[in-house]
């Protein structure tokens, strides 16, 4: 019978102990208590080094050593690298699997603890030996060995026994009527069930505990009046990384820590493409912004105009040339033929008959000359007179007729390409009407208008709408203002492939004033959603943390930080806005 008592107390015990939990959990006005933390996505155990030129991350999985080997600098994958390493077994090579991978097995990987590693690093002229420390959990540790439910009941009830009895008294007391009422039901429901087996098989305390535990659970629910706390709880801020439960296959995957840093994993770091530059201070000139436009050069492109008015007639190959058409310089374009008034044509006709009178007056006596001058009755000076005579007025008759008929013709004055075109055939031109407009295309230039004066402006660039950029010479500046503004015109070096004359550009000229500051490639500058501008510093092998920084336009490729970040940091340049969508 003094078991049977014990083994009752236990479970009255208990059940009092859980009633008293369970009233400080469902009465309204207390507190339900901060929800876990939350369990992240897990990271396989890792390792890593550096160097001043290598970065290392190794990462046992299944029995192989997986190392991924980048530039400490500019996080590029190495490739064709010699990886030798220290194992317990021997020095082995890791075999090349991919640009920046190498994998060696590694059996002695299965037994769990800490483990030292040495790897020599050869990749070109670079020599160096990182060490690497590996920690392994025992995932028996984890997940201790399973024990009968019954015995961990039985020896936790055991343990909690002593303290349990000395809070019985205050328990009661404190108890609502119908916490009591639950409490005692479940006691004497398991006593009855206790004396109703006494003389059979001995019932363990679990069994009592079960009923009374129902009980509880069923009390609990309806001391909650209806509310659900489970579904609509939300995880907590800053909880850290666990490791994967026992017996699940860890993924790396891509997170925004607790901290607000990125963890990103080799592997999704060489897909993503990120690449890193160490941050210098160095002295910039300050640069200002233009509004600009690409026009041709003045000294490689022409207009063709007509000099009178008259009607467009196809050059000699038949088809008006059109836009694109590369031209030679001294090519007919095409042809102008002026038109002739009717006034115009009746004096026409009038000098016309005028001068065929006189030809055939002039003809005549050149004949007549030229008989009298074999007898010497003409001297050979009149004859030669009344010859010059008649072909001058040939030479004007047939001028008469040239003017009449023949066009004018228009000439490419430079070489290059149709920028403009304008003829149609049966056109009427006018006089100074601009027909054609020729561009070289490789001999471009920009015109920008500035509010301030330019001191030579050396380092000029010009960036695009695409966010091309293009390197400018500065040629000179207007003295006169042209809608209050400064003219300033440069010319485009280097390649002018897919640029048209009047495209809009941004001119970003430099000036004589000095700034200290950190140069960035703008695509390191991420844009958050606050409007706060950040960049992301490496700050260890698979990790990236935002600085908020301040910056201003120094070029067209880079921009100046002020304040944010110092100098001998590794930043991103290169996929910033791909990390920056981690979440």
């Amino acid at each position: 019978m003094s078991s049977l008592m014990t083994a009752a107390l236990r479970a009255l015990a208990v059940t009092l102990a859980l009633l008293g939990a369970g009233s400080a959990l469902a009465h309204e006005g207390h507190d339900h208590g901060a929800a876990p933390p939350p369990v992240t996505k897990s990271i396989a155990p890792r390792g890593e080094a550096a160097s001043a030129a290598f970065e290392l991350v190794a990462v046992p999985r299944e029995g192989t050593l997986t190392l991924y080997l980048d530039r400490f600098q500019t996080g590029a994958p190495i490739a064709n690298a010699t990886l030798t390493v220290e194992t317990p077994t021997g020095p082995v090579t890791a075999q090349a699997a991919e640009p920046g991978i190498y994998r060696l097995p590694a059996p002695w990987l299965s037994k769990p603890g800490h483990h030292d590693l040495l790897v020599t690093v050869t990749a070109g002229s670079d020599l160096d030996v990182l060490p690497v420390a590996l920690d392994l959990s025992d995932p028996a540790a984890a997940a201790p060995a399973s024990v009968p439910a019954t015995q961990a009941i039985s020896a936790t009830v055991t343990q909690a026994l002593p303290a349990l009895t000395h809070d019985l008294k205050t328990r009661v007391s404190q108890a609502d009527p119908v916490l009591l009422t639950v409490a005692g039901g479940s006691f004497l429901l398991g006593l009855l069930v206790m004396l109703a087996l006494r003389g059979g098989r001995r019932v363990p305390v679990v069994a009592a505990l079960a009923i009374t535990a129902t009980l509880l659970l069923s009390a609990t629910a309806f001391a909650h009046g209806g509310e659900d706390h489970g579904a609509d709880e939300k995880p907590v801020q800053g909880a850290a990384l666990v490791q994967p439960a026992p017996g699940a296959a860890p993924t790396d995957l891509a997170q925004r820590l607790p901290d607000g840093s990125v963890f990103v994993p080799k592997p999704t770091q060489h897909l993503l493409g990120l690449r890193t530059v160490m941050t210098e201070v160095g002295t910039f000139h300050r640069t200002i912004g233009l509004p600009g436009r690409i026009i041709p050069n003045p000294n490689a492109s022409g207009v063709v105009q007509s000099s009178v008015g008259g009607r467009l007639s196809p050059p000699p190959s038949g088809q008006f040339p059109r836009l694109g058409t590369p031209v030679t310089k001294g090519d007919v374009l095409a042809y102008v033929t002026p038109p002739v008034a009717r006034v115009d044509i009746s004096d026409m006709r009038q000098t016309q008959g005028q001068l065929d009178q006189q030809i055939a007056t002039v003809q005549r006596r050149v004949e007549r000359y030229a008989k009298l001058a074999t007898t010497g009755a003409v001297a050979q000076v009149q004859l030669d007179e009344a010859q010059d005579e008649l072909k001058g007025l040939k030479d004007r008759r047939a001028a008469l007729d040239k003017i009449r008929m023949e066009p004018e013709a228009l000439v490419a004055p430079v070489s290059g390409v149709i920028a403009e075109a304008s003829a149609i055939a049966g056109q009427m031109a006018a006089a100074g009407q601009m027909v054609f407009q020729i561009v070289d295309p490789k001999t471009l230039w920009v015109e920008a208008l500035s509010f301030d004066a330019l001191g030579g402006a050396e380092n000029a660039t010009a960036r695009l709408a695409d966010g091309r950029t293009l390197a400018l010479t500065y040629r000179g500046s207007g003295l006169a203002d042209r809608n209050q503004a400064i003219p300033v015109q440069f010319a485009i070096s280097g390649d002018t492939n897919g640029l048209r004359v009047g495209q809009f550009v941004t001119v970003q000229a430099a000036t004589n004033t000095e700034l200290q500051g950190l140069a960035l490639p703008r695509a390191a500058v991420v844009r958050t959603g606050n409007g706060q501008d950040v960049v992301y510093e490496h700050t260890s092998a698979e990790r990236y943390a935002a600085r908020q920084v301040r910056v201003t336009p120094l070029d067209g490729n880079r921009v100046l930080v002020a304040v944010g970040i110092g100098a001998g940091k590794r930043v991103v340049t290169q996929g910033a806005e791909l990390l920056d969508q981690v979440r």
